[in-house]
This record gives structure tokens, sequence and C-alpha cells, in this order.
């Protein structure tokens, strides 16, 4: 024996990779056959009599009998080349019966061999020779062509083939049920969608000789999206069905369809007579039963409610037309009883080799066994059963049975949706006789024999669950009703509730999708469910029947099984889980199935002995063999089915395929006996490391490797430790966790808190399963195929693992911490028993006398010390690489990570045993608040090691560092601070002799004395160390061990602390930066009242910019705050929205208002709230202010004192009214003046508003007035006493007198604003104006610019880019010191300009205030013609106070008035355009300095239109009598108006050039042209209005002149020269053309802000020109 298997190493063959080795049976003396190859092989399939091997490289052999070959091959045992293939790469290979199939890399599928039923998809032959293309054409595809669907692999049956799409969808062509398509006709020539399968996630597929097995992905909640079927598209019924019981709804989702054939569209009528719709049938054929007639609702007991029996009216309106199709246990081989086409074939072509007499006896025969076998199947049988009438029999013992064969069967199929309506215990009772096992499937749980009675019993003929963890299913189904759409809502609340209990007890250990992050694109799910459908004559489709099913039909028991790979015989099927077992269901004829039951229509766990675990399977026609693990790093094979004699073969299986139906048991006696469970096969151990195995036909194929340089070993050391762990892990949550989960008095024995630690436990426990679980399917895969390196999912994603590993270990760490395992050990007694020798076994602990709570910490930090194995064995695999290869780095790196990780949970679990010690001993009140599931003990001073400097001598001073927090106690109290917020510095020994910590807290400062430099160091380390692992890792310490550790942690951090002791912060929560135990830099400061303070902090107090919010308890808002703090106040610029809805926008000092400020009140919804802007004085308006009254229609503008009108000011009023003058107690009180609109003038004394009082004169506005004593309201009736006087015609100017004296009684301009310019002042460092240092201002001003800008960028969307750029521009600090020459004078104006126009620059805030105060004082009520003097002089009032700061930053500027000197050369160009004018005589020519030349360009357009419309009023009559004489005589043409205003004939122009006819022409002018004479002249005039400041209108008038000169020098051809005569006609015809409408206005403006020095000048001169036209105009006479 020995020396035969050795040559079938030796022969020669080099290669060390995917060996081949054949045999058949399994007696002692086979020895396996090695097949030599060219290259490793990768994958071998095989059918009845042949097989096909793929090697690597990706060619295709055939070897065996190969009867559709044209040539016969000379030796058929012999591997011959398919050449067909070659030039395409192929990826797999599959094998039917005498068929065969091939899968290209870019997945186009290949058939060959036997087509006789279409099996190769191509129509029109019956053998196929050589590999074929054939196509998947997807015809719902919108694209023209069709798109050709690639595959990623087949499986080939008797008479079809199964392709699984790229897309995961199953394509079929074929003939027969098994196809699983609703053919009307077989063969199925072109490969179809299984559309009853469409929008699952496939996995794989699997064919035996007439059914199929698909393994598909369960939905989880990554499926979400598909939209939602509510009616099956078969059968109609709806998929969700609801039943009401009395006091609540049981939702069910386990419709299926009985034979899922569709029902035609006369769905219940009687007219079709023929069932064999579509079939050509002639009237004397005898019609058999076949699969598509209509009746299928009988076939098999439908799942309908339990509360509704369906099946028999629908049988009985139909049975008249049909036969009806009842439990027909038909043989397994395709007999014309079952297909279209088998039907077809008895009408005519006789193409089947099967004899149909053959085909009904072996019917009849099965019909009789079943009666026998079936009782309560044949009682519903006999209903079913056509009578000769071929009508239902109408007995009422059929009907009955009828209905309790369907209710039996509705039972069975929804265990999970009625045990609502029974009672849970009763339910338990009935499935689980007592005494039986209820963890479902673990390995090593035997059937228990009772209850295998009585489910053969009961469940015959149904969908029935196998072994299940009944409770398990049940609340598993039972998430899935819940889960359905749309269905929640009428599911009562008392439903909910009972779901709710077991609901929750699953969850904790079986989590669904999403359990390891990216597990679905990472790693094989374990999720899965197998579907079945085809021929179930020998039970081989699992769903606890032999009937037949047309379409998949989910196996229910194998749900929650993590089948990972399933197996087709000829006649048996199989599945292989995750956790190494098999379930085999089917034929058991040869103990093919490795189990007793014989046959097994629900799937059952193959006998093995305890710790064997299967990792592949294949199952031939009678036999199965599987791959498992054995005690040594070798696989195993072991082999379960007939024997196999030498020489009887081909006679054996002729004989077979004859006698299919019938006699098995002869066939096996001469066969040569079988076993009784699976046998081991004693040569396995010298074929080397097998890496898969294949059965077919009657032949076994073993793929094995040579260990080369270990790596193989290694590989399967690494795959077997995995499969290992992962039984073991389910072991321990079968037979420990789920139990004590299930515990009804868990909760209370434990405690909330604990009980809540243990679910995150068995939550975390049940993640490294459920991974451990997918990894392991993995590797088992990459053994299968590639056994490489690359496919090795633990070195790309090693952090998946120790995410995983590092959560679980921190659970245990919590769970043991809180004294969770003390609190277990009564519950686990109680389950257990007293002697713990399943927690003894399970946890592999060796040592004698351990308590359960012990043995329960060893058990549950089991699993931590797989990490080192991890290491070790990646460590084994890197060691058969090269050093500098890729895959030894890859190795090695994934390696040492795991050695990390196993350092720090080896430093986790000591923390965790040291804290759990140190709570024993640890007084019992305290440990209750400072026990914590995640706080460790780091180190304490029970040693006297650390105490408190100062302390009594009776105190107790005991220091507790934990890892989140230091503990402070003394004899009943306890302190604790948080780490994040703790500073700690050795104090220097030197000056003490003491071993001193200071430990810094927010609220207090502790010093420590240690007993020696040791413990000071020691603790000064731990504490440090301790802090920043709180700070950086929330105290999951990432570091492994101490080897790089910083020396201290930074003293600038962020942290959240809560204050408690009394004063301004109690209880109040800061989340932000800190500095030294300080708050420092941006946080957030909520206190428990409401208020929250949002912004900047320094050394502990608000500083900087912030916000706050308080809440205003009577008015349920908020007043809220934003602007700038200093030491904890509000202090400088910030707007205050107080909760009444006032606003104050101004200066804070100290926490109040103080400065200048703007108050805005009234009712938020009014869109102009009275407004208050004006100093303020700690709080109170005091000193000057503008308060626009909105309620009263007034104005004031004056002083104030604590919030009253004191001191001087003026009234205006919407009205026209005008006061000015004293008030006193916030009434006008003394002496004032007041005028009405009409100018009637009252000058006296005052009492009140508008309440004269005294002595006073009353002026009319003829000039009237009245002398003496007044009394009475203004308007309302005045008491007077006294003279009236008429004055004389000659004092016709005592009204001017009267105009005049206004603005004597108010404040002057100078006293107006101060605050406005304190501010500026102040922000350039200056106590008082001028007083300072410009370069100390400079750097202000950099400063200020600098920091807003920042505060900006935070916000960009603030700032546009030219912006931005202006910024920048303006923090470079000028030349400011040196003498001052035009060059200078000019860069001086431009920064101005610039910084006057961003309010971040000191000048441009003031000038910004300076507007708004303006604006609010003279718009409005305030824009009275009265007013307009004081707003002039206020103006340039504003003028020479910002003149004070420019030449305060400039301080080598000349003073108002002082000269520049302009250099030479700039002369002649300033003087060519009009070197008419300069006098060769003319002094040095020089730059006078003013503040209007330097400022008023800036300031000016930003206060234009209040003061324009002053002026436009104050001007408005003699405006009026200008503009009426401009319409008359603008009426006139040029020459008529040239004549009238009398300008000499030579200036009139005869002709003006054309502005339409060819250039150069002129065009004569005629009597009635009309505004063409000094046309340009005029149009330049005309921009006056759109110019602002005094100098830009003169130059306005200037270059009017200038065009009027030009002209006219252009007709008279020669210089000249004006004199006033000859010139003042021509202006004043311009003037007049120009129409300026407010001319009176501009000409005021320009007198009252001209620059004096310019008055005497040419400008002085032209501007008076201009003047007198005004006059002249008004006064003019048209005669």
């Amino acid at each position: 024996m020995e020396t035969q298997s050795k040559s079938s190493w030796d022969d020669g063959s080099g290669g060390e990779r995917g060996l081949l080795h054949s045999w058949k049976g399994y007696s002692y003396s086979i020895t396996p056959e090695r097949l030599l190859l060219p290259r490793p092989v990768l994958q071998v399939a095989l059918g009845s009599q042949h097989g096909v091997l793929l090697v690597e490289g990706g060619q295709v052999y055939s070897f065996g009998e190969l009867p559709w070959k044209q040539s016969q091959v000379p030796e058929p045992a012999k591997p011959t080349l398919e050449s067909a293939l070659s030039g395409q790469r192929v990826v797999t290979v599959a094998a039917g019966s005498f068929h065969s199939g091939a899968v290209t890399e870019d997945g186009g599928v290949h058939m060959w061999g036997e087509n006789s039923a279409g099996q190769c998809g191509l129509s029109g032959l019956s053998t196929v020779p050589n590999p074929t293309p054939v196509a998947l054409q997807d015809l719902d595809s919108v694209t023209v062509p069709p798109q050709t669907v690639p595959v990623l692999e087949l499986a080939c049956g008797e008479k079809h083939t199964l392709a699984l799409s790229v897309q995961r969808e199953v394509w079929a062509w074929g003939s027969g049920c098994q196809l699983g398509l609703n053919a009307a006709v077989f063969p199925v020539w072109k490969p179809q969608k299984v559309e009853h399968l469409a929008g699952r996630y496939v996995l794989q597929v699997a064919c035996g000789t007439s059914h199929s097995l698909a393994l598909v992905r369960c939905l989880g909640s990554h499926d979400g999206h598909r939209p939602h079927v509510d009616k099956c598209g078969r059968c109609n019924e709806l998929l969700y069905t609801m039943t009401d019981k009395e006091d609540h709804v049981i939702i069910s989702d386990s419709h299926y369809c009985p034979l899922g054939v569709e029902l035609t569209e006369d769905d219940g009528k009687l007219e079709a007579p023929n069932p064999t719709t579509g079939l050509k049938t002639s009237p004397s054929e005898p019609v058999l039963p076949s699969y598509t007639s209509k009746s299928e609702s009988l076939a098999a007991p439908t799942v309908a409610d339990p509360t509704s029996v369906p099946s028999q009216p629908q049988a009985s309106e139909e049975g008249e037309a049909s036969l009806v199709n009842g439990m027909l246990q038909v043989s397994d081989s395709d007999t014309s009883a079952l297909s279209g086409a088998e039907s077809d074939a008895v009408a005519g072509a006789k193409s089947s080799p099967y004899p149909d007499e053959q085909a009904v006896k072996d019917y009849l025969k099965k019909l009789s066994d079943n009666t026998q076998t079936d009782t309560q199947a044949s009682g519903g049988l006999n209903a079913l059963l056509p009578s000769t009438g071929g009508l239902m029999s109408s007995t009422p013992t059929s009907a009955l049975n009828n209905l309790v064969a369907s209710c039996a069967s509705a039972v069975g199929g929804r265990v999970a949706s009625t045990y609502e309506a029974l009672s849970l215990k009763k339910m338990m009772n009935f499935y689980l006789p007592s005494g039986a096992s209820r963890s479902g499937g673990s390995p090593g749980v035997v059937d228990n024999s009772a209850e295998r009675v009585r489910q053969e019993d009961s469940m015959q003929g149904k969908k029935s669950s196998s072994t299940g963890d009944i409770r398990e299913e049940e609340a598993e189904g039972l998430r899935r009703r819940l889960s359905l759409p749309g269905l929640l809502s009428q599911v009562s609340p008392r439903l909910l509730r009972k779901a709710g209990r077991p609901k929750m007890r699953a969850v904790a250990l079986t989590p669904l999708g999403g359990a390891v992050p990216e597990d679905h694109e990472v790693l094989p799910t374990l999720q899965t469910e197998v579907w079945s459908w085809g021929h179930g004559e020998h039970g081989q489709l699992g769903h606890g029947d032999n009937l037949a099913r047309l379409q998949p039909l989910c196996i229910k028991s194998l749900n929650n099984k993590e089948v990972v790979r399933v197996a087709a015989g000829a006649h048996h099927s199989l599945a292989l889980t995750a956790q190494s077992q098999v379930f085999s269901w089917g034929s058991n004829s040869s103990g093919q199935l490795g189990h007793m039951e014989s046959p097994s229509t629900v799937p059952r766990l193959a006998k093995l002995s305890e710790g064997i675990r299967v990792w592949d399977v294949s199952a031939g026609e009678r036999h199965t063999l599987l791959l498992a693990d054995g005690d040594c790093i070798q696989p195993i094979i072991y082999y379960s089915g007939q024997q196999v004699k030498e020489g009887e073969e081909e006679g054996g299986n002729e004989k077979e395929l004859h006698q299919q139906g019938g006699g098995e048991e002869e066939e096996e006696e001469q066969a040569g006996g079988y076993t009784q469970q699976p046998v081991l096969l004693p040569f396995c151990m010298n074929l080397g490391y097998v890496s898969s195995v294949f059965a077919g036909g009657r032949r076994c194929v073993a793929v094995s490797d040579r260990n080369v340089m270990g790596f193989i070993a290694s590989l399967h050391e690494l795959a077997s430790a995995e499969r290992r762990f992962y039984c073991k892990l389910c072991n321990i949550k079968s037979q420990i966790l789920r139990p004590l989960l299930e515990l009804e008095s868990l909760s209370s024995a434990l405690g909330q808190v604990i009980f809540g630690l243990l679910q995150t436990l068995a939550n975390r426990f049940g993640r490294l399963c459920h991974l451990t679980g997918q990894h392991a399917t993995s590797l088992t895969a990459s053994l299968r195929r590639c056994r490489e390196v690359k496919s090795l999912l633990i070195l790309e994603h090693t952090s998946i693992f120790l995410d995983c590993y590092n959560d679980y270990c921190s659970a245990v760490g919590n769970f043991q911490v809180m004294g969770g395992f003390q609190a277990l050990t009564k519950p686990s007694i109680d389950l257990f028993g007293k002697g713990p020798e399943l927690l003894q076994k399970l946890s592999e602990c060796g040592e004698e006398n351990l308590t359960t709570a012990d043995l329960l910490v060893v058990l549950f930090y089991l699993p931590a010390r797989h990490l080192h194995e991890y290491s070790r064995l990646l460590l084994k695999l890197a060691t058969c690489f090269e050093v500098c290869s890729t895959e030894y780095q890859k190795l090695q790196d994934s390696c040492s990570k795991f050695e990390a990780s196993v350092l720090q949970l080896k430093r986790k679990r000591k923390e965790a045993d040291y804290t759990v010690h140190f709570w024993k001993i640890f007084p019992g009140k305290m440990t209750d608040s400072l026990r914590k599931p995640y706080r460790r003990l780091i180190c304490e001073s029970s040693n006297k090691g650390l105490t408190l400097q100062n302390a009594g001598r009776f105190s107790v001073n005991w220091f507790i560092l934990f890892n989140d927090v230091l503990v402070h106690a003394q004899f009943s109290t306890h302190h604790i601070f948080p780490l994040a917020t703790l500073w700690v510095e050795p104090i220097p020994e030197e000056d003490t002799g003491l071993y001193g910590l200071k430990v810094i807290t927010p609220e207090e400062t502790l010093t420590l004395l240690a007993s020696s430099p040791m413990e000071k160091t020691k603790w000064l380390r731990s504490i440090n160390q301790a802090v920043d692992q709180a700070l950086s890792g929330k105290g999951q310490d990432v570091a492994s061990g101490s080897s790089v550790q910083k020396l201290e942690p930074p003293i600038s951090r962020t942290a959240s602390y809560t204050f408690y002791k009394e004063g301004r912060l109690k209880d109040a929560t800061y989340e932000g930066r800190w500095l030294s135990g300080k708050p420092n830099g941006r946080g957030v400061l909520k206190w428990s009242d409401g208020r929250i303070y949002t912004g900047a902090f320094k050394n502990g107090l608000e500083d900087g910019f912030g916000e706050f919010v308080a809440p205003n308890k009577t008015l349920n808002k908020n007043d809220h705050y934003q602007g700038y703090w200093k030491d904890g106040k509000m202090h400088g610029l910030g707007t205050y929205r107080y909760a009444s809805g006032e606003v104050y926008d101004g200066s804070f000092q100290e926490g109040v208002r103080h400065g200048h400020g703007m108050l805005r009140s009234g009712k938020l919804n009014t869109s102009s709230p009275s407004v208050f802007i004006g100093q303020w004085l700690q709080d109170k308006k005091t000193g000057y202010g503008v308060f626009d009254d909105i309620t009263k229609g007034e104005k004031y503008m004056g002083m104030w004192q604590d919030h009253q009108r004191q001191g001087t000011g003026v009234v205006v009023t919407q009205f026209g009214l005008y006061y000015e003058g004293a008030f006193k107690d916030n009434k006008m009180m003394g002496t004032g003046v007041l005028l009405s609109e009409d100018d009637t003038t009252y000058e006296g004394e005052f009492s009140d508003d508008w309440t004269l009082s005294g002595k006073g004169v009353l002026t009319m506005p003829n000039g009237d007035y009245l002398e003496g004593s007044f009394n009475g309201e203004w308007g309302s009736g005045l008491k007077v006493t006294g003279s009236y006087f008429k004055p004389h015609l000659f004092d016709t100017d005592k009204d001017k007198t009267q105009a005049m004296k206004l603005g004597h009684l108010c404040v002057c301009a100078e006293d107006k604003w101060p605050a406005v310019f304190e501010e500026c002042w102040s922000q350039l460092g200056c106590e008082a104006p001028g007083r300072g240092e410009p370069e100390k201002a400079w750097e202000n001003i950099a400063v200020a610019l600098t920091t807003s800008r920042r505060h900006i960028l935070d916000s960009p969307e603030v700032l546009s880019r030219s912006h931005n750029k202006m910024l920048e521009s303006l923090e470079v600090i000028p030349q400011h010191v040196g003498p001052i020459t035009m060059d200078r004078y000019n860069a001086i104006r431009l920064y101005l300009i610039k910084a006057c126009d961003t309010p971040l620059h000191p000048l441009g805030r003031l000038l910004e205030t300076l507007v708004a105060v303006y604006r609010m004082t003279y718009v409005g009520v305030g824009a009275n013609r009265r007013l307009l003097h004081q707003a002039v002089s206020e103006i340039k009032s504003y003028l020479n106070r910002i003149f004070l700061i420019v030449r305060f930053l400039f301080p080598d500027l000349p003073e108002e008035g002082g000269v520049i000197p302009e250099p030479t050369t700039d002369l002649q160009e300033k003087n060519e355009p009009n070197s008419t004018d300069a006098l060769p005589e003319s002094p040095k020519p020089a730059r006078v300095v003013s503040s209007s030349a330097l400022l008023l360009p800036v300031l000016l357009p930003r206060l234009y239109p209040p003061l324009f419309t002053l002026y436009a009023l104050d001007k408005e009559r003699e405006d009026d009598v200008y503009w009426e004489c401009v319409l008359r005589l603008n009426k006139q043409p040029d020459l008529a108006l040239l004549a009238f205003l009398g300008v000499q004939q030579k200036f009139w122009p005869v002709s003006i050039p054309a502005s339409l006819p060819a250039p150069g022409e002129k065009q004569q002018v005629i009597s009635s042209t009309k505004d063409a004479c000094f046309a340009s002249a005029v149009e330049t005039l005309q921009q006056i209005s759109t110019t602002f400041t005094p100098s830009d209108k003169l130059q306005v008038i200037q270059l009017t002149f200038e065009e009027i000169t030009q002209e006219v020098q252009a007709l008279l051809k020669q210089d000249f020269l004006w004199s006033m005569d000859d010139l003042f006609p021509v202006f004043l015809y311009v003037v007049l053309r120009a129409r300026i409408r407010n001319l009176g206005s501009e000409v005021s403006l320009i007198e009252d802000l001209m620059d004096p020095c310019v008055q005497h000048g040419e400008h002085g001169i032209m501007f008076t020109t201009l003047k007198a036209c005004y006059y002249q105009i008004q006064h003019e006479k048209v005669t």
C-alpha cells in the first residue's frame, strides 16, 4: 500500500502545485492514481463518465468517455486538450452528466457535449463536439442590439445548465422544471434569466441531475433601495398577509408560490378545456398531468392564512376542466409526466430514451410507497386525486382532509407568525419535547430521537425547520416581519411589546448587516439563504416534502445557519456552513448523506466525530466527499456513500441508468455495500496538502500541493486555526452567552448597569465572532482557489480586525471592572451547575480549583489570545519569502501590528485586574460613586507616598489617580479633579528640601508632598502621562507602551469643565482653550440659568470679541450682545439687542454703555423706530445727543443729562415748527426761540414743551410784532398781555436780522459729538486729543487692521478681493516724518482716501460714525430749512477736528493755510492749457494746505444728500422764481435769445459744426435753430449737478469758461482777451441753456464751503460771475 501510493508521487512529473489524484470508492485497498499534466491543476469538474480539468494559464483538458467527439479519442483515460479554447483564458469549468461548460476571463460562456435537451444552449444540434460560445442576452436592456451579460460561473446538471452572471443573477437553459423558468415548451434553447431570483444577490449555484440549488445573500439593509413588490408575480397572492387575532395582528411574509407557475389570464374561468395550454395535443392522446395545468393551488398544501382555506373552492371550480395534479411524487427519471418537452415527445417525436410505460409504473410504485409511509399526507392525497369523472370527489371527509392538510401545512410554515396567537410556552413544548437541547445547530448536539420522530410525524409534507434553535428563528422571523414596509402602523402595540423581548435577546448575538465596517465590500457574507427548485421526489429540495418546485424557494430551515457553500449530487444536496458543519438532504440510498435518515426531506447534520471541521464538500452520483481539518495541519478526506468494486462499474452504471426509479436496494447490495456514516480515507495523508476535492459520477478527485518552503503548510495552518477559533467562539456563544442572556431573572440579578455592559459585551462578542467567521470563510475560499499571499484580507484590512478586538477587550475590561464576573457567578451556577466542567472545557483552563468568576474571566479573555496566533502565523508565512520582497514586508508589517496590539491588550487587562483588586479594598460608600466602567486605576497613595502640604495631624488624605480623574479622598468625602483640566509641575527642591508637586485645577491649587524623590518622579510621570492620554485619546491610549512619551502634556489645551465653587461662574460649564488652569483663547461658557458666552478669553475672563446671550424670564426672549470684552466685562464696541426689542449699538466700558452709541427702540415691526444717537456716561444719556421721536414726530438735538434733556437744544417737528433754547428736566424751560412754518416767531420764556410762559416777543411774517407777557400752549390760543407794534416801511430788514439770530441758543458745532472723536483718539493711544506719540498711534493702527482682518478672514464672504488688497496695503505704515513735498502731500491724500474707505481703520471708523450721526440729525424730520446754518457749520467743525488727527499722524504737515512749495517743472505743464492767464511776473507758485482741500473730497460725497436737501429747502422760493424764468426764456431760438441777452454780434456763431453731415461741413445757423450755439459749453456746465465738492464744481465752471473761449476764438480766428462786459451775456446764455434746476442751492453750497484761499483767485472771479448770472435771471424782466 505504502509503495503504491509512493509511486503516485514519484512518477517523474515535476511540479509542486495543483497535483491531481483520482480514485473510486472507499475500500482500504484503493490507491489514488496520479493524472499527469504539464501545468498545475486549478479546478476539476466531473460528469457521469467524463471529466474536465482547468490548469494554470487557462487551458482546458477533457478525459473519460467523450462520445460527442467525432474522432474517437484513442486513450479515453488520457486528458486531451480542448484546442477550440486556445487563445481564450478560461477561469472556471463545469461538467454535467453528459455535457461541459467553461467561462473565460471576459465572462464569455462556451458549451460542448450532449445537447438533446438543449443543455448546451445551442439550438438544432443534438451534440456539440467542441466548445462553442453561448451568449446570454439581456432582452430587458434598453440598448439595441441587446447587451451580452458577462458570467462568473456555471453549473451543469443532466439536462440543464445554470449560469451566475456578474450582476449576481441566475440564467438557465435546457429542459425540466429545474430551470426555474416559466417555460411552456422545453427545451429552452436560449439562456433566460430566472426572474424569481431577480433582485437578489446570488453567491453560488449548483446542479443535481434534476434539481438546482442557489446560495443567496440575505436581503439586508444594504438592499433597501430595491422597489418593493406587494403581490407574487406568479400566483397573484399577497406576499405579506395580515391576520386579525382578537387583539392583535399577525403579519407574515412566508408566502410561497405552490409550484410557481404563472396562471393564465382566464384565472378561474372554465372555458379552457385543455390543461396543457401551449402544447399541441390531439384529442385522442391521453392527457398526462403536466406542470402547466391550472390547479396548482392544490398541488401542495398552500401556506394560506390559518383562517382561510382557498384551495377547496378553487379546486371545485376548476376541477371540471383540469386533471388535478395532486401530490404526485414523480420518479427522478425526467419522465413524460413532468415536463413540457416530454409531453411533446409523447405527442409524436419519441426522442426520449425511456418508455412511457416505465414512467407510469415508476409513478404508481412511488405512489404506493408514499401512501404507506405518509399517512397524513395520503389523507390529503385521497382528497386531491381526481375521481373517475374528472371531478372533485365531494365526500365530506375528503373536504375535511383537504382542510386539515392545508391547515397543517400553514402551521408548519408559520411557526413564527402564529406563536403570538398561541402562548409561547405551549408552542415551545409542542416543538421541543422536554430535554431537547436549545442550542441550534451547535457542533456535537445530536438530534434528540424523540424530537425527530415527532417531526417526521407532524411535518412530513410541510416546510419544517430542522433541529434549529426555534427561539432564535422565531425572533429572526419576527424581526423580518416587523421590518416590512408600511405595515407597522397596523401592528398593535401589544404585539410590538411581545415582539420586543426575544428580539432584544437575539440581537445581542446575531449582528445583522453592517456588523463590521465595510464587511459587505471586503469580507464574504455569512447571512445567507439556500434556495432550491426542480424535482423533489427524493426530498433533494429540502422543503420537507417530495413535491417538485417550478420556481426557486428558500429552504427556511437553513436560514441563520451561515451556509457558505452548496453542492448537489445526482439526487442529494449538501450545504457547508461557516462553522464547518455539513447539512445534507435528499436520497440516502447509499448512505451518501452521512447520516441514517432515508430519504431526508429536510437538511440534517452529517454525523462526524467531535472536532472534525469540514471545509470543502463535493457530491457525486451516490457519494459525498468531505475535506476537513483533523488533529494535525494536513487536511483529511472523508467519504460517504457507495462502495465501487473494480470491474463491475460499467455494468452497474448501465443498470442504474435503466432502473433509476425503483429497485434501489438490490442494486446497492450488488454494488458492494455502503457507508453508515462518513469514513476516513486512510491514504489521504499521503496526498500532501489537499486544497480541494471533487466528486462526480462514481469518481473522486483531490487536488493537492507539496509543502514548498513551508508556505503551503503555514497557509493551511492559518486557515485551520481560524476555523477552529470560529467554532470555539460559536460554542461559547451558544453554550454560555445565549443561555445566560436568556435567563429571565438576569437583569434583576445583575442590575441595570452591569446588565447593559453584559449586553454590550455580548454584542461585541457577536461582532468578533461574525468577523472571525467571515475571515475563516475567506481563508477557506482562498485555499480552494489561489493560495497566494495577496488573497489574505487580514493584510489589507488589519485595522478592521484590530478595532474589533480593541472594542471587544475594552468591553470585557469594563464589565470586569464593574464586578460583572462576580455578579455573574450565581446565574452561572444556577445555569451550569456547581461543577464547572463546561466552563473549564471551553476556557481551556488547566488550573484546578478556580472560582466560577475566575473561569469566566479566563473564558472571556480567551479571544484576545488569538491575536498572538495571528502574529505567529503571519511571521511563519513571512519566513517563506525573501526579506526584500513586498510579501515579506506586508506580512511583517501586519505581524508587528498584531504583536503591538497583543502588548497593548495585555496592558489593558493588567490595568483592569489592578482596578478590580483596588475596588475590593476601597471603602464601599465611595466605590459606588467613583466606580465607572471605563475608569482604570493608575496609582494610589495608600502607602503614604503622597500627602497634602499643611494637612492637619489627624486628617486622612488619599490620592488616587485614574485614567480620567485625580481623586483626593478624605475621611468621609472625596473630591474629583478631571485630568483634562489638571496641570502639574514639580516644585524645585533646593529652597525647601521637600519633594513637592504643584497641582493646578481651574478652581484649586494643591501642593502635594512626596515621601521620596522616587515617589515624586513616579507621580509626576504618571499624572503627566495620564493627562496626556486623557487629552489625546480620551483614555484609549494609542502609543504601544511608554516607548516615546512626551515629557509633559501641553499647558495650552482644549477641554471642558464645570465650575462648582461659589461665585460668578458657579455651575457654569466652559468648553474651549485653557492655559495653566485658566480659560484662555476661544471658548464657550454656559451658565445654568441659560446665559451663554461664546468668544475669546484671557486669563480666565472674557476678553476680546465675543457673543453673549442672556434669557429674559419676564419677556421669554433673549438679550443678545455681540462685541468686545475686557476683563470679563463688555468693553469697546458692541451691539446689544435687548429682549424688549431695543437695540444699542456703540461703546461699552466696564460692562455698561459708555461713550458714543445709538439706541433704537420701538416695536420691531415698525421700519423706523425711535432712535437716540449720542453720548453715554455710565449707562445714561449724558452730553450731546440727537433723539428722533417717532411717536411725536419730533427730533431733539442738544444736551442731555441722566437720560433727560438738559441744557441747550433744538427741536424740529414734522409740521415745520422749530425751537431752539434752554431745556430743563426734559422740558423746554427758560429762554428760547420758536418759529413756525410761515415764519411766525416767538422769542422769550418757556415753562414746558411748546408752552409759553413769561415775557417775550411774537413777530408776524409781515414784520408786525407783539411784545409782552405770554401764557399758553403754542397753537391752542395764547393769553397775551402786551403791546402790538407795526414797524415802518423802512424797517423791512427786521426779518433778516431775526433770521440771523437763529443758532445762538443751540449747541455750537465744536461741542457736538465729542465722544466720537475721543474714541478715535483713544484708538490711536492718546488720553486726550493731540496728547500722545505718533509712533504709538501708527502701531495701534497696524494692530487694529491686522486683528480686524484676521477676525474677518474667519468669515471670508464679508470681504471682496479688492477690499482685502486694500487692507494689506493699509497695513504698511506710510512715511510720516520728514519735510512735506508735493509728492508726499499727494501720497498722504491717497492714504487718507483709502483709510477712510474701510471701517477697520480708526479714521474710516470715525468717518463712518460721523456720517451716521450727520444723517441721523438731518434726515427725515431733521430736513428743516432752518437747520441749514447748523448743518454747514457742523461739517466745517468736522473738517477742523479731523485735520487735527491727520496733523497728529503726519506731524510735519503745515497747519491750516500753510504753504507747500511746488516744484517749478510742474508749472509749465500746469499752465499750458490756459497759457493766456499765465503772467510772467506771477509770484513763485505754491500749494496752500487746507483741511477742506484734503478732507472734503472724502467727507462731502457721503454727507451730500442730506446737506443738499437742506440747501434746496432753504433756497426753494428763489429757485422757483429762477426756474420759471429759465423755462420762459428757453422757449426762444438761439439767435433771438442771444440778441435778447445783448451778446455782441461778433460772438454769434454764424455756422456750427454739423453733427450729422460729413465731417468738416458746417451748418448754417438759421433763426429757428435751438440749443445749438455753445452746445459743448452748455453740456459742460450741466455737470455741476453731478459733482460733490466745491472745488469740483468750480472746476466745472472753469471748464465751461474755457469751452466758451475756444468757440469764440474759432469764430474770430485770433487770440482774444475777455472783458467782463463781453463775457457776462455769453455766459448768461450758457447758464440759461444749461437749465440747472437747483442752481441757487449749488451756488450757496459753493459759497459756504469754498476753500478760503481760492476766494480771490481766478476761480473766485468765475464763481462770482455764475452767482451774478443767477441773480440776473431771477430779476430778468421779459418784454
